[in-house]
């Protein structure tokens, strides 16, 4: 199971640093600081999932791969949502809020697994 976070991490960060050239270069200026954030938000993301990998590595339990998962959608729901806005002009509703609670639920979950290990 750590391979798949190890994975998601990298495509992670991968896409980060793709989106965040795109956003300098290819992206209207009022954009960008709402972009900005939720590519900070993956950035920091993709190294927590490379954490929960090196965690599960230890298998610790459901916990971990919890965490794992609530980072991984709650990544997408939530920085899918603001580039949704960024290049739409329209809201996605409550998405980004739903994903943020996810990435919280994450950190919560990953810090138990980290405790019980």
């Amino acid at each position: 199971m750590s391979r798949i976070w190890f994975l998601l991490g990298a495509l992670a960060g991968l896409s980060a640093v793709g989106l965040s050239a795109y956003a300098a270069h290819g992206l209207a200026e009022a954009a960008r600081p709402a972009v900005g954030q939720a590519l900070n938000m993956q950035g920091w993301h993709a190294l927590a999932l490379l954490a929960v990998g090196f965690l599960a590595e230890r298998r610790v339990g459901r916990a971990v791969s919890f965490a794992g998962l609530a980072f991984a959608v709650g990544m997408a729901m939530f920085c899918g949502a603001v580039w949704y806005g960024a290049l739409t002009g329209e809201s996605a509703g409550r998405i980004a809020p739903i994903g943020g609670m996810l990435l919280m639920a994450g950190w919560v979950a990953f810090g138990l697994a980290a405790w019980r290990r």
